[in-house]
């Protein structure tokens, strides 16, 4: 599939950067200086083409013309383009696919990402960008964004205030851009089911946050943060979000020599309870969401993991305001499986979402990649059947293209492969929770607390010297095996053979294959020999 051209046919005809395939598709309208540069090199130095050709761009038509609408085609389709195991109105337990996944696009990776690292320049430019931080090319930004979600056949985005709108000179002129934009966003929602799953305030990239915002030694930037965040409630309320979420990247020390660790958690305390105060006073209705990771920016985060984040939340009497977002890179650098972390979250009622992702095993920081093993998303997904689903949380892909994957249909393959690895996922999970074979072998191993004793255990009734009289008339105990050879087998690896992630991803993506090639199984007749629900 060809790369698109960065704009189109410009306005009364004129010559420039474009595309002859396409003369009335891409436009800018407002053309302000004449280029001299053919089609050919328009694809290879499209964002000097831009800055030499236009002042103020307006974007014309769509976003994604050579790209409709994706569909389910079953899991024996070969198309990049379409949908191998999410059907959407497929019922699964009792509840639609779509219900189950509540699927999310996350519109920094999708619309600002571009590709740069710390040894490099930015890779990708996606064909309507001009690579200013204007308010039309924030406008543009949301309408690309919109048609992106359509195209996918999901309903949810989300975003964080600084990348949907650009910073003003102060803070109210930033709350003025914000406003342009959630009106343009308001008037694309309309007609729709679309509405942000999460919203959030960007605490972590402007250098007034170096130190932190909740936790930021000067009172001043702890209460402009205080306000950025009052702002992005209010538009995310506005706007009929599910959900607000609180990442802390600053929130955290990069030494202790110079922190006071009980005044900064006092503090981070107290505007964790500001907030939730000011959820109430607006009447927003969504889950407040506190989302962990250990480090990264800084040397150590404040909300480490789950169980640091709730007992966070259980000293500061916050536990009934808040629940978490768990993120799966940031389980794994954390030193625990994504799995670990939703069972954390869900045996202590806390799991409110999930940022649907993986990490590399072979490297040590958050690498954002789409969540493309099924076997890790089977896992995930039987936490999320035994949490009876997620609403309204739900899974946003809080993952971005690799610096090498550069053309627009790339950013539909990859989140397709993240919807249908998740959705292989659920299927797979369904199996397991209600062949019984699985929760069998759970509870055949507690059985002995099944006696009169074990009752009084967990019940709390039971004393040392009770214990001691019973261990003196038992003698040694029998050990037993913990099956966790059988439980792989019969338990994991039976529901998802033939496993294959998509071929065709593995190009864009740069991921590495969980189970490609010669030992791959035919998906269909998988299906119908009842290897996969």
């Amino acid at each position: 599939m060809k790369r698109a051209s960065p704009v189109g046919d410009r306005v009364g005809g004129r010559e420039g950067c474009f595309e002859a395939q396409q003369p009335a598709v891409y436009k800018f309208a407002e053309p302000r200086r004449e280029a001299t540069v053919s089609a050919e090199d328009a694809l290879i130095a499209d964002m000097t083409c831009r800055a030499e050709s236009f002042e103020k761009p307006i974007w014309e038509g769509e976003f994604f013309p050579n790209i409709s609408s994706i569909k389910y085609e079953g899991p024996s389709s070969r198309n990049p383009l379409a949908y191998r195991w999410y059907n959407a109105e497929e019922v699964i337990l009792g509840k639609k696919m779509k219900d189950w996944l509540r699927f999310s696009v996350a519109f920094w990776h999708s619309f600002r990402g571009d590709g740069g690292d710390p040894f490099g320049s930015p890779t990708r430019v996606w064909p309507w960008e001009d690579g200013s931080d204007s308010l039309e090319m924030a406008k543009i930004r949301m309408r690309a964004n919109f048609e992106f979600i359509k195209k996918l056949g999901v309903e949810y985005w989300c975003f964080h205030d600084r990348d949907i709108a650009p910073e003003g000179a102060s803070l109210q002129e930033s709350n003025q851009n914000l406003d342009a934009i959630i009106a343009l966003a308001k008037k694309l929602q309309e007609g729709t089911n679309i509405r942000p799953l999460w919203g959030t305030a960007q605490l972590f990239k402007h250098p007034r946050y170096m130190h932190g915002a909740a936790t930021s030694p000067d009172v001043k930037v702890y209460a402009y943060a205080a306000a950025q965040v009052k702002k992005a409630m209010e538009v995310t309320h506005e706007l009929g979000g599910e959900n607000y979420v609180f990442w802390g990247g600053r929130e955290g020390y990069q030494s202790l020599l110079n922190t006071d660790l009980k005044k900064e958690l006092d503090h981070m305390g107290t505007f964790f309870k500001a907030a939730a105060a000011y959820k109430k006073k607006i009447g927003f209705q969504g889950t407040l969401l506190l989302e962990p990771k250990p480090q990264e920016p800084t040397k150590h985060q404040y909300d480490w993991d789950a169980a640091t984040s709730i007992s966070f939340l259980q000293k500061y009497d916050l536990l009934g305001e808040y629940k978490l977002n768990i993120e799966c890179n940031h389980a794994t650098l954390a030193g625990h499986s994504c799995f670990h972390e939703l069972e954390v979250a869900r045996i202590n009622g806390v799991l409110g979402n999930i940022d649907a992702n993986t990490g590399d095993s072979q490297t040590g920081w958050d690498t954002d990649q789409f969540l493309t093993n099924v076997e890790e998303a089977t896992l995930v997904m039987l936490t999320v059947i035994k949490n009876g689903g997620l609403a309204p949380g739900g899974f946003n892909f809080d993952a971005k293209l690799r610096r090498e994957s550069i053309d627009v249909e790339d950013l539909f393959i990859a989140h397709i492969l993240g919807m249908d690895s998740l959705a292989r996922g659920l299927i797979n999970a369904a199996k397991l929770y209600t062949d019984g074979t699985l929760s069998d072998l759970v509870s055949n191993r507690y059985a002995s607390f099944d006696s009169t004793v074990g009752a009084d255990i967990e019940s709390g009734m039971v004393d040392f010297d009770t214990l001691e009289k019973y261990a003196f008339g038992w003698g040694e105990p029998t050990i037993t095996s913990g099956k966790q050879g059988e439980l792989s087998k019969k338990n994991v690896e039976s529901p998802i053979a033939g496993t294959c992630r998509n071929d065709f991803a593995f190009v864009y993506l740069n991921s590495s294959p969980f189970s490609l090639g010669k030992r791959c199984r035919n998906f269909e007749s998988d299906r119908n020999a009842g290897l996969v629900v």
